[in-house]
């Protein structure tokens, strides 16, 4: 069998069929569709309490609140969507369609870690400990612009996918 494409380039679709119906009747996609923009607030709020801290020396306890919440969050995004991604891909981990993004998410992982382990260890002083901070948070936007990426991309694969049904199989 051969589908007519009308000389039309697609690009890989980021879900087979299958795949697109589990993420749409996973429970684990609303929860991490409530969980990314409460991250992405938290962040930009502790972001605000960083950059006052290093600038005025003033609100540390604030800042570090701040940062410990983001990070809690970070894990709950994380492990619940590692769930998400063995619910709809099969794996917890590493899935083709998120490989990249769940690298890069190692690494917002272990710099936010990196952050908590020299709190509670005292390896830093307040104003390395705030710059690590800023550093985890520039790592987890790099993060969320690739999840972003494949948001868009998976909204277009909903299109491609209706598109399929539409061809005409020979």
């Amino acid at each position: 069998m051969q589908k007519i494409t009308a000389g039309k380039e697609r690009s890989p679709q980021l879900y087979t069929p299958d795949q697109k119906l589990r993420r749409d009747n996973s429970v684990w996609t609303k929860v991490q569709a409530i969980l990314a923009p409460l991250q992405f607030f938290v962040c930009f709020v502790s972001i605000v309490c960083v950059i006052n801290y290093l600038y005025t020396g003033n609100g540390y306890l604030i800042a570090t609140l701040s940062i410990l919440f983001k990070t809690a969050i970070l894990y709950l995004i994380m492990i619940t969507g590692a769930i998400w991604e063995k619910e709809v891909f099969g794996q917890y981990l590493l899935a083709p369609s998120f490989f990249w993004e769940d690298i890069v998410s190692f690494f917002v992982i272990a710099f936010h870690t990196a952050y908590v382990l020299s709190l509670i260890l005292s390896l830093m002083d307040a104003e390395k400990l705030m710059w690590l901070a800023l550093i985890a948070y520039f790592a987890y936007f790099i993060n969320a612009a690739q999840f972003l990426i494949k948001f868009r991309l998976g909204r277009n694969n909903k299109k491609q996918l209706a598109q399929i049904e539409k061809e005409v199989v020979i």
